[in-house]
C-alpha cells in the first residue's frame, strides 16, 4: 500500500478536537429544553411524521390521522355540496390535524435533542492518518478508515488515535474530551484495566502502540452516534405492552362509536326528534374517548429517559436498559472508590509498650519519605498534623530507601545505621525475628484489633525493635449511609463487593450502611451472586471494569461499564459511564425510576381527563333526542358545538402542555412503592379528573367570545 498524505499539523488538529469537545460540553444535555435549533428541527419533522407509514407505529395517533383525513374529506364534499355547518366541520378537522403534529412534536423534541448531541459527536469524526506497524517493524502511513481489527499502530504525542483499541505496549496520557467532555487527561498503558482507548481520542505524551478492536464503522464513537440518535431506540417490553393496552382501549372506544350513528337513527325514530351526529362528531368523541394523551406522549417519554443518561454521561446501549434500572431489586458495588474513596488514609499511631508515639510516628514517617502512594503520603501528614513532625532531607544523610517489594511485602529506608521498616505485619514480625529480635504478643492483638474494625494494620520496625503499628482506614464517602438509606426506602438491597477478608468487609459494610457484602470476592463469586439473585426474581444493576468484571456484567441485568475499563468490559455492559465514575450507578437506578415513574403518571392522566370530555360531548350528542341529558352539562357549555369543538381543542392543547413533563420527567423521590402510588394517584389520577373541567369551560367561554361557536 503506498503511503499517504501526511496528517494535519499538531496544532490544529487540537484545534479541531478542542472545538469538538466544546461542541459536546456544549451539546443536548446543556441546551434549554425548548433550544431554538432543537425547537426548529423538531416543527419540521412534526409535519414530516405525518406520513401515515410514520404514524402507523403509533395505533391511537394513527385513528387520529384517520380521523382527521375522513373529517376534512367530508368537510369538503359538504362545502362542494353548499351543506351547511361547515365552518365547525373546518375547525374540527384542524384541531384534529393538530392533535396529531403536536404529538409528532413532542417525539420530534425527543428526538431532535439526541440528534443534537449526535451531530457534535459527527464532528468529531475526521479521517485521520495511522502509523501502521508492519511485520518487519516498520512503519506504513495508512488512512484510519483502511484499518481493520488485530492491525498494529503506533501514536505518540500529538497524534490521534485512529482507531477503538487495546494498548500492547507503553504507557500515555491521552485526552478523551471528544468522548467525555472533561478536559482531564487520563493515563493508559498496556495490561490492567487502563488498556483499552478509543478511536478520536489524542495522545498528549509520551508513546504507545496499540492493537485495533474494530473496524470502520463498528467503533465506540460510531455506536455512541447511532445509539444518541432517539429515532433508532427500540421500543422496550413495558413500553410494548403500554402500546397493546392502549391500542385495546383504541379499538374498543371505536367499535362503540361505530354503533352509534345505528343505534341514532333508531333513537330518533322511537323519540320523533333530535338529529344523527354528524361524521365530524363522531370522530371528535373518538378522539376524545381514546387515551391521546399518553397516545402522543409515550415515545417522547422513552426517548427522553435515554437522553437523561446521556446528560448524566452515560451511553445507554438500549432503552431496555434504561427501563430495566428503574425496576432493579439489588444493586453490587465496588467498595473500593464507590463506597470508599479508594485510598486507605493513616488514621492513628499505635505503639506497643516501651514505646512512646514519637518515636513510633518519627519512624513511620521516616520509612515513608520515599513512599509516593496515597498512603504513604497520608502516614507523613499524619505525623506532620500530630506530632509536628516536617519532612526532612535525608538524601545527605547517604539514605538507602527500600521500595516495597510484593515479595518481602514491605518498604521503608536505611538511614545512621538504622534499619526502618513498615509493611504487613507477618512481614513485618519476620523481619524482627532475622534481626535477632522478639516480637511483643500486643502486636498481634493490635493488628487484630484494627481488622476487626475495617481497618488495615501495617507494622513499623526498627531494625530488631517492633515499634507499633499504623492504622491504615478505608474512608467512607461522605453522604453514602443517606443514599444507601435511599435505595432502601426504594426497596433496593445495596450489596458491598470488595477483595478484602470478611472481618474487614464486615466492619466497613456496617459503617456504610450496606445490607449485604461479598467478601474475597472473585469473578466467579461475582458470577454467582447474580444468578442467585435473578433466581429468586429479582433484578440486579452492578458497576465494573476489568476483563474479570465481563462475566458478571453480562450477567447483570444492568451491567455498567466505566470508560476508562476494557474493551471486553464495555463489549459486556448493556451501559458504559463515560466519566468512570462508579457511584453514579445510583443515579441510573434514579433516572430508570424517573422513567417509569413519568410513563405511568402520565398514563394514569391521559385516562382521567377522558372523565370531563364524556360530561361535554354526550350531552352534545344527545342532549336534542334525549333532553333529560342536559343535567350532565354540569360546566353549563354554551351550545352542542361549542362543547364538542372545545373537548376537541382542550385534547390537542393539553399534549403540548404536558410536552416539558415528558421530557424532564416527573419529579422523582426516594419513597416506597405504596407512597409512590398514593402520591401519583392524588396528583395524576384526580388531577386528571379536575383539570379538563375548567380547561374545557375556558375554551368554551373564549369560542363563544371570539364567535367561534
Amino acid at each position: 500500500m503506498s503511503a499517504v498524505t501526511s496528517p494535519a499539523p499538531v496544532e490544529s488538529k487540537k484545534q479541531a478536537k478542542h472545538e469538538a469537545s466544546v461542541l459536546i460540553s456544549k451539546g443536548a444535555r446543556s441546551r434549554p429544553l425548548f433550544d431554538p435549533e432543537i425547537v426548529r428541527r423538531a416543527i419540521q419533522e412534526s409535519f414530516l411524521k405525518l406520513n401515515p407509514v410514520k404514524v402507523a407505529k403509533n395505533p391511537v395517533m394513527f385513528v387520529v390521522e384517520v380521523g382527521a383525513a375522513l373529517t376534512t374529506i367530508f368537510v369538503v364534499k359538504d362545502a362542494m355540496a353548499g351543506a351547511g355547518g361547515v365552518f365547525f366541520g373546518v375547525q374540527i378537522a384542524f384541531w384534529l390535524w393538530f392533535t396529531v403534529i403536536f404529538a409528532n412534536f413532542a417525539e420530534a423534541m425527543a428526538e431532535a435533542r439526541g440528534k443534537a448531541q449526535a451531530d457534535a459527536l459527527r464532528k468529531t469524526k475526521v479521517d485521520t492518518v495511522a502509523h501502521k506497524v508492519l511485520p518487519d517493524g516498520k512503519y506504513e502511513m495508512v488512512p484510519a478508515s483502511k484499518l481493520r481489527s488485530g492491525d498494529v499502530v503506533y501514536c505518540e504525542a500529538g497524534y490521534v488515535i485512529p482507531g477503538d483499541g487495546e494498548v500492547i505496549e507503553g504507557v500515555a496520557s491521552v485526552d478523551e474530551s471528544v468522548i467525555t467532555g472533561e478536559s482531564a487527561p487520563v493515563i493508559r498503558e498496556s495490561g490492567g484495566d487502563r488498556s483499552a482507548v478509543t478511536g478520536g481520542t489524542m495522545v498528549l505524551s509520551d508513546h504507545i502502540t496499540i492493537r485495533i478492536t474494530s473496524n470502520p464503522g463498528e467503533t465506540f464513537l460510531d455506536r455512541m452516534i447511532a445509539l444518541v440518535e432517539g429515532a433508532v431506540r427500540q421500543k422496550t417490553p413495558n413500553e410494548i405492552a403500554l402500546n397493546i393496552l392502549i391500542a385495546g382501549l383504541t379499538l374498543v372506544f371505536l367499535l362503540a362509536v361505530a354503533t352509534l350513528p345505528t343505534y341514532s337513527k333508531y333513537a330518533i325514530q322511537a323519540v320523533g326528534n333530535g338529529t344523527a351526529p354528524t361524521i365530524a362528531v363522531l370522530v371528535s368523541l373518538l378522539v376524545c374517548l381514546i387515551p391521546t394523551t399518553i397516545g402522543g406522549l409515550l415515545s417522547a417519554i422513552g426517548i427522553a429517559g435515554m437522553d437523561r443518561v446521556m446528560q448524566h454521561n452515560v451511553l445507554a446501549m438500549s432503552g431496555k436498559a434504561v427501563e430495566a434500572s428503574g425496576d432493579v431489586n439489588t444493586l453490587l458495588l465496588d467498595k473500593t472508590g464507590t463506597i470508599t474513596l479508594g485510598n486507605r488514609q493513616a488514621v492513628e499511631f499505635l505503639t506497643v509498650d516501651g514505646v512512646s508515639e514519637s518515636e513510633l510516628a518519627d519512624a513511620a514517617q521516616l520509612s515513608s519519605l520515599a513512599d509516593e502512594t496515597p498512603e504513604g503520603r497520608s502516614i507523613v501528614v499524619l505525623a506532620k498534623e500530630k506530632y509536628k513532625l516536617r519532612g526532612r532531607e535525608v538524601a545527605a544523610r547517604n539514605a538507602q530507601f527500600i521500595p516495597f517489594s510484593a515479595y518481602t511485602r514491605m518498604s521503608g529506608v536505611d538511614l545512621d545505621g538504622r534499619h526502618l521498616r513498615k509493611g504487613a505485619t507477618g512481614a513485618i514480625a519476620q523481619f524482627v525475628k532475622e534481626s535477632g529480635g522478639t516480637v511483643p504478643q500486643s502486636l498481634q492483638e493490635i493488628s487484630d484489633r484494627i481488622s476487626r474494625n475495617g481497618g488495615t494494620p501495617l507494622a513499623v520496625a526498627d531494625g530488631s525493635r517492633i515499634l507499633g503499628v499504623i492504622h491504615l482506614k478505608d474512608i467512607v464517602k461522605g453522604g453514602m449511609k443517606d443514599r444507601l438509606a435511599s435505595l432502601r426506602a426504594m426497596g433496593i438491597r445495596s450489596v458491598m463487593i470488595t477483595g478484602d477478608n470478611p472481618l474487614t468487609a464486615a466492619a466497613i459494610a456496617q459503617e456504610a450502611g450496606v445490607d449485604d457484602f461479598l467478601a474475597q470476592a472473585t469473578p466467579q463469586d461475582k458470577l454467582e451472586y447474580i444468578r442467585k439473585e435473578q433466581a429468586q426474581g429479582r433484578l440486579v444493576a452492578m458497576t465494573g471494569d476489568g476483563t474479570n468484571d465481563a462475566p458478571a456484567l453480562a450477567q447483570a441485568d444492568v451491567g455498567v461499564a466505566m470508560n476508562t475499563g476494557t474493551m471486553a468490559a464495555k463489549e459486556a455492559g448493556n451501559m458504559v459511564d463515560l466519566d468512570s465514575n462508579p457511584t453514579k450507578l445510583i443515579e441510573i437506578v434514579a433516572i430508570g425510576k424517573q422513567l417509569l415513574i413519568t410513563r405511568g403518571s402520565l398514563t394514569t392522566f391521559s385516562i382521567a381527563n377522558d372523565v370531563a370530555k364524556y360530561f361535554a360531548i354526550i350531552p352534545a350528542m344527545f342532549a336534542a333526542i334525549y333532553p333529560e341529558l342536559n343535567k350532565l352539562n354540569i360546566m353549563g357549555l354554551h351550545s352542542p358545538q361549542s362543547a364538542v369543538l372545545a373537548a376537541v381543542i382542550f385534547n390537542a392543547v393539553i399534549i403540548i402542555a404536558l410536552i416539558p413533563l415528558a421530557l424532564r420527567g416527573v419529579q422523582y423521590k426516594p419513597v416506597s412503592a405504596g407512597q409512590m402510588l398514593t402520591r401519583n394517584l392524588l396528583i395524576y389520577g384526580l388531577g386528571g379528573i379536575i383539570v379538563p373541567f375548567p380547561g374545557i369551560w375556558l375554551i368554551d367561554k373564549m369560542l363563544v367570545a371570539m364567535h367561534l361557536a
